[in-house]
């Protein structure tokens, strides 16, 4: 059963004081981004992004977004919380928000949250996890992820990972999102031929 939107509560601006431990709010503004059901939910969403892009253009010293692709069951998910595991160890005092991209249910069209099945170090407070499913037909990430990572970057985390759906050769959007991006493979990927023709090179 779909969830009653009528009673939830767009975001419509950046709050002043928002930091990686608020985490319900930084939820809702995801949430804001990604809804589109009515006019009352669009306008939230303009003047949101506007004022997330005022504060990301003020902010001097911009989170570093890691961005992770790659065809599945290649092992994103497992990586990713490796790397999860060891900056919470290298780092005591310092946060980490992940944007999990996932295909889209056809009964639901929600995310298949197959990610978090791994992403056993996420269960740390120090880290923020959002699904979110691609709501597009053969492509590795969603619309709103770009809007979304911008988000994440004024609400203070220290780190953002960023893992796509990986379903094929549009697993290269990451670039575009990332500063640095991370194609995981698994060993049959065949001749370095094959890089080209998915466009990791």
């Amino acid at each position: 059963k779909e969830c009653d939107k009528t009673q939830f509560e767009f975001i419509s601006k950046l709050p002043d004081s928002l930091s990686p431990k608020n985490t319900k709010i930084i939820s809702r503004i995801i949430t804001t981004i990604e809804e589109e059901s009515d006019a009352k939910a669009l306008s939230a969403k303009e003047s949101l992004v506007k004022s997330i892009d005022a504060k990301l253009l003020s902010t001097k010293n911009k989170p570093f977004v890691l961005g992770f692709t790659g065809t599945g069951g290649a092992g994103k998910s497992s990586l990713v919380d490796e790397v999860i595991l060891r900056f919470l160890e290298a780092f005591p005092q310092k946060s980490i928000a992940v944007l999990s991209v996932d295909p889209t249910r056809r009964k639901t069209g929600g995310a298949l949250l197959g990610d978090r099945i791994r992403m056993n170090s996420a269960s740390s407070p120090r880290v923020f996890m959002r699904s979110m499913a691609t709501r597009r037909a053969n492509l590795s990430t969603s619309a709103y992820v770009k809007d979304s990572i911008h988000a994440l970057q004024v609400a203070g985390f220290d780190l953002v990972l960023l893992e796509t759906a990986g379903i094929g050769q549009s697993d290269s959007e990451v670039t575009d999102l990332a500063d640095i991006s991370i194609y995981v493979m698994t060993p049959e990927y065949g001749a370095p031929t094959q890089l080209e023709k998915i466009d990791m090179l």
